[in-house]
């Protein structure tokens, strides 16, 4: 079995209106989908995490050296792929699209074998896991309190476990919005803020301190990802729990802060982390320092599937009666092709979603969604 083709695909659609985080604004919603073809047909897929055209440059430089080698030997090809750009970067774009690649030797991998990634990592410890909602991005002309709180509402009464709100803009705003979520949301369902690293260190130190009341589960990424000395002093000086990982690519940037007690709860994103093969690595090393694993999920459907698969594998840390579960992240923002580029949507029933137990990812592309999305000229 060898390697015939590596092939980017870069989806776009067009936003008919705006949101932002503290970091980015988002016109547009692009995501690069990585498809590797074997010479006997079988095809395997995968995503990577962050610039669409970026990363696809990145995979045209990796895609030289698979041409003609084994897709089942994955370890050996990680190491190789990483070696030709590690002195260039040992996280970014190098790790973002060496993920895309990985994820996607890995459904080719259980295609060979008949049976799901998460199988060949070791077993299924579940069959489905709850989900939380993302959204509540700031958005220009609206009334945010008022949007979020609205927007909140109609998630809790569709049955997801949480909601994640976005903050990071201004202190005594972000407050009032996660004020309005709690109240909207009601006591029984979870309650997350996420800061895409948009405050200093005193900001977070008081927001923390200010939002402790409305029951919140974590704090994510209240600094930027740099500062894991200002994640520790953020973690010493407020009581919520602190999250973060999403920008930390491969297990080199992750030992630091979990060695260091720098977050309560590790976010890897598997279309960032470097794929398959090094999430292992990273789910190992926080377990090794008591850390919490709440995987980051920012994709289409082959991110979230991958994803799942990873939720499906992942032990309970510690091993107990009831155990602590992994909940999805579910983004719920405007992204049509996040669900028409399979030909069965992963979706949600009251909170819930089931993880696909079919070969590989378990999933099927839709090529003519594909097609539909591809990047035109912008």
């Amino acid at each position: 079995m060898k390697i015939a083709k590596v092939e980017a695909h870069i989806l776009d659609y067009p936003l008919e209106e705006a949101f932002e985080s503290a970091s980015m604004h988002f016109t547009r919603r692009q995501h690069c989908l990585i498809e590797i073809t074997c010479e006997d047909g079988t095809v395997g897929w995968g995503e990577c995490l962050g610039p669409a055209q970026a990363n696809a440059a990145v995979v045209a430089i990796y895609a030289k050296s698979l041409i003609g080698m084994d897709p089942r030997e994955h370890e050996k090809l990680w190491l190789d792929l990483y070696n030709r750009l590690r002195d260039q970067g040992q996280r970014g774009l190098t790790m973002t699209a060496l993920s895309g690649i990985d994820i996607a030797l890995w459904d080719i991998k259980g295609k060979y074998y008949s049976a799901s990634i998460s199988e060949l990592m070791g077993g299924r410890f579940r069959e489905r896991v709850h989900a939380y909602a993302t959204g509540s991005f700031r958005r220009e002309g609206v009334d945010r309190i008022r949007s979020v709180a609205t927007e909140v509402a109609g998630y809790a009464a569709e049955g997801f476990y949480g909601v994640k709100i976005k903050i990071g803009f201004n202190v005594d705003e972000d407050i009032r919005v996660i004020a309005a979520a709690r109240e909207a949301i009601g006591p029984q369902c979870r309650l997350m803020i996420d800061a895409n690293h948009g405050y200093d260190l005193l900001e977070a130190i008081e927001v923390g301190k200010r939002a402790s009341i409305y029951g919140v589960d974590w704090f994510e990424e209240p600094v930027l990802p740099e500062q894991i000395s200002t994640y520790r002093a953020v973690r010493e000086g407020q009581p919520l729990p602190v999250a973060s990982g999403e920008n930390w690519h491969g297990r080199y940037a992750m030992l630091e802060p979990l060695a260091s007690r720098a977050v309560d709860i590790c976010q890897p994103d598997i279309c960032g982390v470097g794929g398959f093969t090094e999430m292992r690595r990273v789910v190992d090393l926080a377990a090794l320092h008591g850390v919490r694993v709440v995987p980051h999920v920012w994709g289409t459907a082959v991110c979230i599937a991958a994803s799942l698969q990873v939720m499906a594998a992942l032990p309970p840390n510690p091993p107990r009666r009831e155990p602590i579960e992994p909940i999805l992240e579910f983004d719920r923002t405007d992204n049509p092709f996040r669900q028409a580029i399979v030909s069965r949507p992963l979706e949600h029933t009251n909170g819930w979603v089931e993880i696909p137990n079919g070969p590989g990812l378990g999933i099927e592309i839709d090529r003519n969604a594909l097609t539909h999305f591809a990047l035109r000229g912008i």
